[in-house]
């Protein structure tokens, strides 16, 4: 696991044994990144369910102004303190915090917290992002013109997001999984 691309790119990137934490793999990373090429320079990005923290700082090494990683587990946040160590020196600006992903989302709100780009790697088909998209909705943390890309099983299933304020604008299928790309209605 690599960094892939920007000012950080190639340096490598610590994971935990076991199965805890499932990084995205490097060929989903890159055709995720671009994807959201156009939007991540000067983004603030926030990273939940951050694992490894690699989704952040990879937004981090192509120029996005800031992340904030979020994650629960003690190994997950140790994991991301050593891996964001590869942007030493290169004045970037990020928060961590060891918290549940949707307690994370009404703290930033409180502390007045806005994102042009959400990224959530559940653990899947536990219908966690569901939890966590009905916290943004009701304490949003995102942009007006923001995005929020959640990585899922190809099982997952976004129905429940009809009669919100909120809508699908892309799906990219990977065969197991997928990332759903999601925005407030226009």
């Amino acid at each position: 696991m690599r960094v892939i691309s920007g000012s950080s790119a190639r340096r490598k990137l610590q994971s935990p044994s076991g199965m805890e934490i499932r990084p995205t793999p490097d060929r989903i990373k890159e055709t995720l990144f671009n994807i959201l090429a156009p939007d991540i320079f000067g983004s603030d990005f926030l990273d939940l369910f951050s694992g490894t923290g690699q989704i952040g700082i990879e937004a981090l090494s192509r120029g996005a102004a800031s992340a904030v990683f979020v994650d629960d587990g003690k190994n997950a946040i140790d994991c991301i303190k050593k891996n964001v160590e590869v942007l030493n020196g290169l004045d970037m600006k990020y928060d961590i915090y060891r918290m549940s992903a949707a307690s994370a989302v009404s703290k930033l709100y409180t502390m007045g917290k806005k994102f042009d780009l959400i990224f959530m790697d559940p653990p899947y088909n536990k219908g966690l992002e569901r939890d966590v998209l009905t916290a943004i909705q009701s304490y949003p943390v995102l942009k007006e013109d923001g995005r929020i890309i959640v990585e899922a099983s190809s099982e997952t299933e976004f129905d429940y997001l009809e009669g919100t304020n909120m809508e699908i604008v892309r799906e990219k299928n990977y065969g197991s999984n997928k990332h759903i790309f999601i925005a407030y209605k226009s």
